[in-house]
């Protein structure tokens, strides 16, 4: 078996976060600054920190914001769900024998209240946090970082995600790259395979 890594992102690709990250992250920007901004100019947030999202939308006093994010955000977590077919991929990789990690842009708090209530925490081995890192994807840090704490050759390794700065990471890193087409907006991103469901990479890797 080639890959003896699978390492996945989390938003967009374990499980589904889109609504409950845009409409909270409107809801931000209408409570600090009046302006009703519509979901549509906000995707540019999906895959990246939510720090350099408030960055990149200029907002100043980033604590507040942050804070302001995360109560929102709750708000919304109902519409939050573990993509179809994810808990029997995770499964069957565990009796495949793979090592299974996270490479996320999400922070240890968000990992903690967003990610651990659905219970798959515990298929994954090693798991890289915003904070792990002083670069954020789509710097190759992130991935660098697994390769060390998992002392992973970059060849055993897919990454899984959905988002450009996902390609962009693993391109970066020299790691073979699989789109997550269930959760990603955008199926032109560079990528050196294309899963149109969880269960596809069975089929890839075995």
């Amino acid at each position: 078996m080639k890959y003896r890594h699978i390492v996945f992102d989390i938003d967009g690709t374990l499980i589904d976060t889109e609504y409950a990250v845009l409409h909270s992250l409107q809801d931000t920007l209408r409570a600090i600054s009046g302006k009703e901004i519509p979901v549509s100019e906000l995707t540019f947030a999906l895959g990246i920190t939510g720090k350099d999202a408030l960055e990149i939308l200029g907002i100043k006093d980033l604590s507040r914001a942050q804070g302001l994010w995360d109560t929102y955000w709750r708000g919304y977590a109902d519409t939050v769900r573990v993509f179809d077919g994810i808990i029997e991929l995770l499964d069957h990789l565990q009796r495949l024998g793979c090592r299974m990690g996270i490479v996320t842009s999400q922070t240890r708090e968000e990992f903690r209240q967003n990610f651990c209530p659905f219970g798959i925490r515990p298929y994954f081995k090693t798991i890289v946090r915003a904070e792990d890192t002083r670069e954020h994807k789509p710097s190759a840090a992130p991935l660098f970082k697994y390769l060390e704490t998992a002392e992973a050759d970059e060849r055993q390794v897919l990454y899984i995600g959905d988002s450009p700065y996902d390609s962009q990471c693993a391109e970066n890193a020299g790691i073979d790259f699989a789109l997550a087409v269930w959760g990603s907006r955008q199926e032109s991103i560079r990528a050196n395979y294309f899963l149109k469901s969880p269960l596809d990479l069975i089929t890839l890797i075995t």
